[in-house]
């Protein structure tokens, strides 16, 4: 019998590769500084794909799987979103926020534009990226995603009970007590990750249950069904048909919003980037090299103001 959160991770997780991106921590200029990693594509001029993670993981936690096939043909950026690992600890936790710091991200490292994908949490950052900083996305590659949350009764009960709990949480957030002690946990990536129930352990571990209650009440709030439909950019979406979190339906209904998206289904769920990374992997990378060869029929994009 499975009893601890070891053995469950022993019989789930499966083992990280070797040369896992040892990373490291970056400063954004006015935002704070978050834990990154970045991984040569095959040559100096390979197109950038920055990945974008899901909700109470981490950057690496959700991509490792995917990092080394990607790679073969991308450069490959991950980093800590807000309140996750040891990603920047602000006083709220706001998608817009997630968003900046991304694009915030490519000034840092150079990079003019770039291929956003994300997984859950992360694609609705991508879908934000795009509409706050349209001129620096390349393409988008959304997995397990959708446009609204909130479109059912007991998806708003839920989403507004962790609102309210949340009033009971931010003081402690506030009082950077959470935030100390998750960046305590996230130094275990210092260490070379041996045994990868340790080093899973410790990427949950920096992530605490306030900064989870803080994500998931802002994904109730996202609404990006007004417009989508403007995307400009090649965008790929994975559709995970066996989710119990987001329906496939809402997924596929939202590839048919945005102009000229592929879809790309797998017979997985919802935490399939890494428990099932025999399937979502091909299809993360077909869809990837999807949006790349298509990226060049799409005009550039021309700067705007950030839009809300």
């Amino acid at each position: 019998m499975i009893t601890t959160p070891g053995q469950l991770l022993r019989h789930l997780v499966p083992m990280p590769p070797a040369d896992l991106p040892r990373g490291r921590m970056v400063e954004l200029p006015g935002r704070g500084s978050t834990f990154v990693t970045d991984t040569a594509g095959p040559s100096t001029d390979s197109p950038v794909v920055v990945l974008l993670h899901a909700v109470g993981t981490t950057g690496l936690l959700t991509w490792f799987p995917s990092i080394p096939a990607l790679s073969e043909r991308c450069r490959v950026v991950t980093l800590d979103q807000r309140w996750h690992g040891r990603g920047i600890q602000s006083e709220e936790f706001s998608l817009r926020d997630c968003a900046d710091d991304a694009a915030a991200l490519l000034d840092v490292l150079g990079i003019d534009r770039a291929v956003f994908a994300g997984f859950s949490l992360g694609s609705i950052v991508a879908q934000r990226v795009w509409r706050q900083h349209p001129h620096r996305v390349s393409g988008l590659v959304l997995c397990a995603t959708t446009d609204r949350f909130r479109s059912t009764a007991g998806e708003r009960l839920f989403h507004e009970t962790m609102e309210l709990s949340m009033g009971g949480l931010r003081g402690v957030s506030r009082s950077r007590v959470g935030a100390t002690a998750a960046r305590v946990a996230g130094r275990a990536l210092n260490l070379a990750p041996n045994d990868v129930h340790e080093w899973a352990l410790a990427e949950f571990a920096s992530t605490s249950p306030w900064a989870v209650a803080q994500a998931v009440a802002a994904l109730g709030r996202h609404h990006s069904r007004p417009w989508l439909r403007r995307v400009d950019v090649p965008t790929a979406v994975v559709v995970t048909l066996n989710d119990k979190v987001i329906p496939a339906a809402r997924q596929v209904a939202l590839a048919r919003l945005v102009p000229g998206a592929t879809v790309h289904d797998i017979d997985a769920g919802h935490a399939s980037c890494v428990m099932e990374a025999d399937v979502f992997v091909p299809a993360l990378v077909e869809a990837t090299t999807t949006v790349v060869a298509r990226a060049d029929d799409f005009p550039r994009p021309t700067p705007r103001g950030v839009t809300h």
